[in-house]
């Protein structure tokens, strides 16, 4: 290999959009670190860059981290899924009433909720690949159908607790020095990458979302792969919708309200094109790291403190990020649009 080419790649590496985003995530931390200060349970100031802050992030990040991975594959088809916050809600409270109104044992619950995601998303699926409705209504009806069960079936009023302490342990505890629940979340991406970068149906998704027709009539099974994904999606948020459980200890009809913001924001800050085709789930775990980060710190900052606008800064932040990354997915149509007619005139 040349010189040349040797610099070249290195160009290449250097503004490629992970690296960029890697590069913003490193100048986020690196400012919380400087300017952030938190309280420990002894109620001593402590820096945002102790061990311990960094464990919280993790174990805090980890169900829109799924969330994110969830939608990964779905976005890359040209799709969405708003229902999945609301599915992970409706699977916490399925759980909670398995095993305690049940009498189930906490393995037996957890896979029936299991099989209750994996339901919710083949609802969807099926409605969007064999009715041929558009996945932004279809999901906007299951994000109210699935919150509005979960209410239906609590009153709106009752939460489950008392967990056992071996089920609490997937959520609260450590193993190997990590969050316990980093070793599911672990598998979970691996799986996610592995089908999107490492099989033909993950290449399939981005042909499905530059054109499904043009996919069709390349032979892909279309409506298969579309229906993958959105069970795949119902079937990650139960996922999520556990560890949730077991890291606050009780499972309410409103668990993970908000969440698909987060997660959309996500995979589209990290890179993902909400028209579909292009994308990475490296990407989206940057994605998801920049805005754990993000939420995180500005609970450290001393002037947020004072305001006591923790989480008001962040809902704003958050949105902004995501009208920014829809922006920048935007832009190079805009400009391959303009180039085109300038050429054409």
């Amino acid at each position: 290999m040349s010189t040349t080419d040797h610099q070249s790649g290195w160009k290449n590496i250097l503004l490629r959009y992970e690296t960029l985003l890697l590069a913003v995530l490193v100048v986020e931390w690196l400012f919380f670190y400087h300017y952030g200060t938190t309280t420990n349970r002894r109620g001593v100031f402590v820096g945002f860059g102790t061990l311990d802050r960094q464990f919280d992030i993790l174990r805090h990040s980890c169900e829109i981290g799924l969330l994110a991975l969830a939608l990964t594959p779905v976005i890359l088809t040209a799709g969405i899924d708003l229902s999945v916050g609301s599915l992970l809600g409706l699977c916490a409270i399925l759980f909670g009433k398995l095993w305690r109104d049940g009498g189930l044992t906490i393995p037996v619950a957890a896979a029936l909720t299991l099989v209750a995601g994996a339901l919710g998303g083949g609802l969807n699926a099926g409605l969007i690949t064999v009715l041929r409705l558009p996945p932004l209504i279809v999901t906007l009806g299951t994000y109210s159908l699935f919150r509005g069960l979960a209410e239906a079936i609590t009153h709106g009023a009752v939460t489950y607790t008392d967990f056992p302490a071996s089920f609490l342990f997937l959520g609260q505890e450590r193993w190997l020095g990590l969050p316990t629940q980093a070793w599911l979340f672990l598998p979970v991406a691996a799986a996610v990458w592995l089908l999107v970068h490492g099989t033909a149906t993950g290449r399939s998704l981005r042909a499905i979302g530059f054109s499904p027709e043009g996919a069709r009539y390349a032979g892909l099974p279309v409506e298969r792969r579309v229906a993958l994904v959105y069970v795949l999606s119902g079937f990650i948020a139960a996922v999520a919708a556990l560890i949730y459980t077991a890291r606050l200890g009780q499972a309410k009809a409103d668990a993970g309200t908000g969440y698909e913001l987060f997660a959309i924001t996500a995979v589209v800050l990290g890179g993902t094109s909400i028209f579909g085709g292009r994308g990475s789930v490296t990407g989206t775990l940057l994605g998801v790291a920049a805005i754990a980060v993000l939420k995180s710190g500005l609970a450290t900052l001393p002037v947020v403190i004072r305001l006591n606008a923790a989480e008001e800064m962040s809902g704003m932040l958050t949105g902004a990020l995501l009208l920014l990354a829809l922006t920048g997915s935007i832009l190079p149509k805009i400009l391959s649009t303009l180039r085109a007619r300038r050429q054409a005139g």
